[in-house]
């Protein structure tokens, strides 16, 4: 098998990233998602309540944030240093709370006008737990980004392909990774392949990463990440084919155990 392709996204719910290489952290790829959209009650805005997001190109500038799109300035964002935190949640369910940093009046009448609603931009100067322990089968760790719930998310391009394989059998049109919003690409697998990954440990050229099983789908599947047009597919084809335990299935959420450099093309490992 072999790395495909690496994406970021520095604000949580923002078009992508393309990258050659990355570093890995014990919170995810640097550089991703340490950023979010919070509404008046200090909760994560994403692509499930506004579409919008898919035009926030936001690039990552050494001590900030540049922010971009279409018909509005570009807005330079530094991260915010000193003042107090305010406790924000990645979902209103959440019941952990995080201390994140205000990035400033510029930043919130920029993504209001951009989203049109009131909103403020946060940054997560010090990673950390936002799922209690027992939640999840394998921990998340105490360090993870804004991020749903784990730290990276690898998806496989031969899953991709049968899944586009039935799209195609009910004469639908095929969707392309990016509607999946994956960290990792993988390519040499066969399909379906990560199912049976969760707990063991994945060697990424020469980090190694800790499976913690298969991803559950949301609405965010279902969005042009180009044009923010919003549909059925693909998530009523996984709900055909892959509702296994009353959730829709695509991806491998991943855990790092080492930090260290990646680069597209190097080699990925399942350790037994």
């Amino acid at each position: 098998m072999r790395l495909t392709s690496i994406h970021t996204y520095p604000v949580k719910g923002c078009h992508r990233l393309d990258h050659d290489d990355a570093f890995v952290q014990p919170w995810g790829l640097a550089g991703d998602r340490r950023w979010m959209v919070v509404d008046a009650d200090g909760v994560g805005v994403t692509q499930r309540e506004t579409t919008r997001l898919v035009g926030l190109r936001a690039t990552v500038r050494p001590g900030g944030l540049v922010l971009r799109a279409d018909g509005l300035p570009d807005l330079d964002v530094p991260e915010p240093a000193g003042g107090d935190p305010v406790p924000v949640r990645t979902f209103r369910s959440r019941t952990t709370s995080v201390p994140a940093l205000p990035a400033g009046p510029a930043a919130d009448a920029w993504l209001r006008a951009l989203l049109d609603r009131t909103v403020r931009l946060v940054w997560l100067a010090s990673p950390t737990r936002h799922l209690a322990a027992a939640t999840r089968e394998y921990d998340t760790g105490d360090q993870v980004s804004f991020a749903d719930a784990y730290p990276l998310l690898l998806t496989s391009t031969a899953s991709l392909d049968a899944l586009n394989g039935w799209l195609a059998d009910a004469g639908e049109e095929p969707v392309p990774m990016t509607r999946f919003r994956p960290n990792l690409v993988v390519d040499g697998a066969p399909p379906w392949a990560e199912d049976g990954w969760a707990g063991r440990s994945l060697r990424v050229g020469d980090v190694r990463l800790r499976a913690a099983g298969p991803c559950d789908r949301c609405v965010v599947t279902t969005t042009d990440q180009e044009t923010g047009v919003r549909a059925k597919e693909p998530l009523r084809t996984l709900g055909r084919y892959r509702n296994i335990g009353q959730k829709l299935l695509f991806g491998l959420n991943v855990v790092p155990v080492d930090g260290g450099p990646l680069r597209v093309g190097d080699p990925v490992v399942v350790e037994p």
